[in-house]
């Protein structure tokens, strides 16, 4: 058998601030964010399918809680309350590991050129 690894991108817009930070700071006020979070697969191809898992299947995994942050203030969704990268990457953990068979990592991306990812150990 191969083991590959899928990669699916979803995107969000939402608001944070970082209530941990000093009031100087620039991300103590609220402000928004695209988000991308890329959800990767990890698994042998099935002979039979030709495939580690359905595109569409991970979608229909992910949406909702793709759309129950999109337009939304982090800080006001449980887990959130701190509105960092890293509790982000931990929620989404918390909430996919147990739907998709061969979770493997999560990458959170605030912008083009800032992520934060976690990779099961």
């Amino acid at each position: 058998m191969k083991e590959m690894e899928l990669t699916k991108t979803f995107y969000f817009d939402a608001a944070h601030r970082l209530s941990t930070v000093d009031q100087d700071h620039k991300c103590s006020r609220i402000h928004g964010h695209t988000f991308r979070i890329d959800v990767v697969i990890s698994g042998e191809v099935n002979e039979e399918y030709g495939w580690v898992m359905d595109f569409g299947r991970i979608k229909e995994i992910v949406n909702p809680f793709i759309e129950s942050l999109d337009h939304e203030y982090l800080n006001e969704i449980p887990g959130l309350e701190i509105g960092t990268s890293e509790n982000l990457v931990e929620w989404f953990w918390e909430k996919l590991n147990p739907l998709l068979p061969g979770l493997k990592k999560i990458v959170v991306w605030e912008s083009p050129k800032s992520q934060c990812s976690y990779t099961k150990q």
